[in-house]
């Protein structure tokens, strides 16, 4: 067998720090994002077809990645919105019988670049301490690549939700309920959850509370998201037309955007959540719940003045989800619908169900 050429590449960060690599995926002298890292054990095809990732580039701590393939039925999203993959070894070989394709050619196919033989608990442990910051990879060379890195801006103010949400509504599901679901970047393990207990309308990231009260819809959905909730004006305005006017359950950067709606204020974490085992403690009853989560951004503590905290983050105290008191409206910060992940919190999805039928 003819062993495949090792093309040379370097990750180069904001601040200079450098590792030395081998180019995978799509061919790219210059990649640049947000570098930030995810510590779960399998799901690597899930997180990278994450819309929440636009705009990033995604580190992969577990060291043996793509080593089950790929498959169509993974996917979140119609193709990937992260702007790269740092791993620090790229099976050569898949083995799984679900398979339909291995990662490398998944992401040439998509026209994502990747870094391999990267030291990813090194580059994680610097993270840890620095903070997620703007970084490029590439086989270019390492003045352009270090120039590249400290020209890229980040997330921060900037609208990603409006970049990959849908652009004309869809319906999915087959539950008896009519849901509208807002399209910020919506997984569609989400979409199976919620067609399970209503019909879905999907509907783009820009629609207005008008819109959407047209459709008389027995709840309505905020999806997960990209970026910094703070740059998405307009669904805060649209949000806060819909609240009292009907049921609403927010995930991710739904529950941000409602909080925001609410009069709640945000601020950007030094490296973000991303992996599958973030314990949360329920406060109503004392369980915790071993969640999947993906955010950068959190509701500041005490900003909330009409709604309760209902869970709360047991690594670091942040706010984890919300109950309003005068409207019916809740959120979590995590992922219930966690494909794959822990289902401890698939309950949400009920209690959205509840809350659609207390306010029929």
């Amino acid at each position: 067998m003819t062993a495949t050429p090792i093309t040379e590449a370097l990750l180069v960060l904001a601040d200079g720090t450098t590792f030395e690599g081998e180019a995978i995926g799509a061919p790219s002298p210059v990649a640049t994002g947000e570098v930030v890292f995810n510590t779960v054990l399998s799901g690597y095809q899930e997180v990278i077809t994450d819309p929440s990732y636009a705009g990033q580039i995604i580190t992969f701590t577990y060291p043996h990645i793509g080593n089950y393939g790929v498959n169509a039925a993974d996917d979140e999203s119609a193709r990937p919105f992260c702007r790269g993959v740092i791993v620090r070894d790229l099976a050569r070989r898949r083995s799984n019988w679900r398979s339909e394709g291995d990662l490398d050619a998944f992401l040439r196919h998509h026209g994502i670049a990747g870094i391999a033989g990267i030291d990813t608990r090194r580059l994680t442990r610097h993270l840890r301490d620095a903070g997620s910051m703007p970084g490029a990879f590439g086989t270019a060379d390492h003045p352009v690549l270090k120039q590249a890195a400290a020209d890229e801006p980040g997330t921060d103010g900037t609208d990603l939700a409006g970049l990959v949400s849908c652009t004309e509504p869809y319906t999915v599901g087959h539950g008896p309920r009519r849901v509208v679901a807002y399209d910020f970047g919506i997984k569609r393990a989400i979409l199976a959850q919620l067609g399970e207990i209503a019909t879905v309308e999907v509907v783009p990231a820009s629609t207005t509370a008008v819109e959407v009260l047209a459709r008389r819809p027995d709840g309505v959905f905020l999806s997960n998201g990209p970026g910094d909730p703070a740059a998405v004006g307009y669904a805060i305005e649209a949000i806060g037309g819909l609240l009292g006017e009907v049921p609403i359950f927010g995930i991710c950067l739904g529950h941000q955007l409602l909080s925001t709606a609410l009069g709640g204020a945000t601020y950007k974490l030094p490296f973000g959540h991303h992996g599958g085992n973030h314990p949360v403690r329920r406060l109503s009853n004392g369980t915790v719940e071993i969640t999947s989560q993906n955010h950068n951004y959190c509701v500041a503590e005490g900003s909330l003045a009409t709604a309760d905290v209902t869970h709360v983050n047991l690594n670091d105290e942040t706010i984890e989800g919300i109950a309003c008191r005068d409207v019916p409206a809740f959120s979590v910060q995590y992922h219930p619908e966690a494909g794959p992940g822990p289902h401890d919190a698939r309950y949400l999805f009920g209690l959205f169900d509840d809350l659609m039928e207390a306010h029929a």
